[in-house]
Parts: structure tokens; C-alpha cells; sequence
């Protein structure tokens, strides 16, 4: 058993990620390289620190059956459910939003822990029975099970990474097998209560989806940050100014550009051959995660892969679409890249449970 799940381990994912990885701090080292000048502080240290955390976690993962997981993931989401709770509480404020438990030095983002454990109580609770005729009381469920953490997400606020959950529920019952026409009534709810929803809505949310619309209604407010990207990306040409030669990078005209707006860096200094080149290896990451999806037998595996890589794929697109101007500013990281430890160590234990899937795809 031991020689037939290290035969199946998947070294190609966990390449694509330590690549990533690498590039992340490349690209973080240019975008922190005037901070840590002046506040003597080293992000790709830290960043360094916590990529080491995360692959250890992501291999002691991959080498957990994934099914202990899932069993668990009840107890798991109560405790982050606790957590989340907590935070509006407790939390740390930073930049008009409450979103960290700080404990000493130890800052984490609980919303981040969500994430993956909504993915492991989604994956338990459609993989348990196959009840496809009772498809409208499983979907009710999982839509509750969702709506609780991204109520609680909401109040920090965050809405960027609120609406992760909602690809990641509408991926897993489509390959649950929940009947297209649902999910487009669903769709379709949702459209129909937008308008209501932006009352709901703080001042700079609106102000976000507005300047998306027309950056220049507001040129050095709200979209200052919108258009400081684009001529960021468009500066670089096809070959990029070099490393540690962006204008809008290094002089700080582009805001928030060793987290949010990473990819602005990367189109600056490396050019549209080296955003194609990033954006290739992220093409190949989730080109395994549906493979290890596809081949899996087992239903819960099966949900489980498609979560995390709903989930990778949607933070890839919305980050990069609203670097370059194609979506709404929304705070989404880029996975692996984006200076962050909460993010960084979560999606290292997402890959890791996409590794434990492969390694034991056939093994009941």
C-alpha cells in the first residue's frame, strides 16, 4: 500500500507549486524592496518563513488519507465557524477591516481557513448518500452551509473573499450532479437581488464597482489604484523594464503592489512574456487538479478536488482580471505569489489534500 500510494504521488503539482512559489518571492522582493529600505523590515523573509510552513504542512497533508479529513470536517467547521465569530470581536483592524486574530506575533485570517473547510463539509455532506432525487433539499443545505461563514465574512468586511464560496458551491453540485435548471434558478435569484443587495453594501464597495465601470470618475481616489495597474501592466511591453526597474512599482505610485496588485509587478518588470509564462503554469496547476478530479472514483475525492481547484482557479481569474482592468477591485490575493501567510499556508494544505486525492484516487 505504502510503495503504491508513493508511486502515484504527484511530483508534477508539486513542482508547478514550488515554482510558483519562487516566482512569488522573485516578484515580492522587487515590490517590497523600497518598503524594507525605509521600515528595515523584510517581506520575502517572512514570506520565505512561511512558504517553508506551508509545503511542510502541505506534505504532512498529502500524506493523510483525505477521508479523515472529510470525517472531520463538522467538528472543523464549528471551530471555524468560533473562529470567525471571534474575529468580529477581537479581531486586529487594519486598513477599515477586522479581519486577523493576532495572538503575540502570530497574525492569522480565519476567512482564509474557511475557504478549505467549506470545501471539506461540502464534499462530506453531498458525498455521504446518493440522494439525487432529493436534490432541492441538498442544495437548500449546502446553500446553508455556505451562507453562515459568508454572512460572518461579510461583517469584517471582505467581500472578495465572501464570494469565493460562491464558485466553489455552484462547482461542486454541478459535479455533485444537481440539474442545470437549478443552478441557473439559483443564478438567476442572484441577479434578480443585486440591485437590493447594494444597499448592503459599504461606501468604498460601491465606490469600487463604480470606478470598475469608469476609472476616471474618481482618477485619484478610489480609481487611482485601477489605473496605476493598468499603465503599470501596459508599461512593461512585451519584454518588461527588468527586474527592479519598475517605475510605478518601485516609486509607489501603484498601492498595495506586494499583495493585491502582485501581477501589476509582474507585467511592469517582466513584460507580457512573463505574465504569459505565470499565467502558463497556473493553466498547468489547474490542468492537474481537474485531472486528479476526473480520475477519482471515490464521490467525496471527487467533489473535494473540484472545490480546490474552483477555488484556486477563481482567485487566479479575479486577481489577474482586476490587475488588468476585466473585474472589480475585490482584495483577492494571487494564490502562491501575493505576500500573505494565511493565504499562502491555506493554499499550500489545498494542494496538499489535491496530492492525498491523487495518491489514493483508487484506494477504498
Amino acid at each position: 500500500m505504502k510503495r503504491s500510494l508513493g508511486k502515484d504521488f504527484d511530483y508534477r503539482l508539486l513542482l508547478l507549486t514550488v515554482i510558483i512559489c519562487l516566482i512569488g518571492l522573485i516578484l515580492l522582493y522587487s515590490a517590497s524592496y523600497q518598503m524594507s529600505l525605509v521600515s528595515g523590515v523584510s517581506f520575502v523573509v517572512r514570506q520565505m518563513i512561511w512558504a517553508v510552513i506551508g509545503l511542510s504542512a502541505l506534505l504532512i497533508i498529502a500524506n493523510i488519507n483525505y477521508r479523515k479529513l472529510v470525517e472531520t470536517s463538522y467538528i472543523l467547521y464549528v471551530i471555524t465557524l468560533l473562529l470567525l465569530v471571534l474575529v468580529l470581536f477581537l479581531g486586529k483592524v487594519q486598513l477599515g477591516a477586522q479581519r486577523w486574530l493576532q495572538l503575540g506575533s502570530f497574525v492569522f485570517q480565519p476567512s482564509e481557513l474557511a475557504k478549505v473547510i467549506i470545501i471539506l463539509v461540502l464534499a462530506k455532506y453531498l458525498g455521504e448518500r446518493d440522494s439525487r432525487h432529493q436534490q432541492i433539499k441538498k442544495i437548500l443545505v449546502s446553500l446553508g452551509i455556505v451562507v453562515v461563514p459568508l454572512i460572518l465574512i461579510l461583517k469584517q468586511p471582505d467581500l472578495g473573499t465572501a464570494i469565493v464560496f460562491l464558485p466553489i458551491l455552484f462547482c461542486m453540485l454541478y459535479v455533485w450532479g444537481t440539474h442545470l435548471k437549478y443552478l441557473l434558478g439559483l443564478a438567476g435569484i442572484g441577479l434578480v437581488c443585486s440591485p437590493f443587495l447594494w444597499h448592503f453594501l459599504r461606501d468604498y464597495q460601491r465606490q469600487r464597482l463604480l470606478v470598475f465601470l469608469n476609472p476616471n470618475i474618481d482618477p485619484l481616489g478610489a480609481g487611482y489604484t485601477a489605473i496605476q495597474s493598468k499603465i503599470a501592466i501596459g508599461s512593461g511591453g512585451f519584454l518588461g523594464k527588468g527586474w527592479l526597474a519598475g517605475t510605478q512599482n518601485q516609486l509607489n505610485f501603484l498601492p498595495e503592489h506586494h499583495t493585491d496588485f502582485i501581477f501589476s509587478v509582474l507585467g511592469e518588470e517582466w513584460g507580457f512574456l512573463g505574465s504569459i509564462v505565470l499565467i502558463l503554469l497556473y493553466l498547468f496547476l489547474i490542468n492537474r487538479g481537474l485531472k486528479i478530479a476526473g480520475q477519482t472514483k471515490d464521490v467525496s475525492g471527487k467533489l473535494l478536488a473540484v472545490g480546490v481547484t474552483a477555488m484556486l482557479s477563481f482567485q487566479i481569474i479575479v486577481n489577474i482580471g482586476m490587475s488588468i482592468g476585466l473585474m472589480p477591485i475585490t482584495g483577492l490575493t494571487l494564490p502562491l505569489v501575493s505576500y500573505g501567510g494565511s493565504s499562502l499556508l491555506m493554499t499550500m494544505i489545498s494542494i496538499g489534500i489535491l496530492l492525498s486525492i491523487k495518491m489514493r484516487r483508487t484506494v477504498f
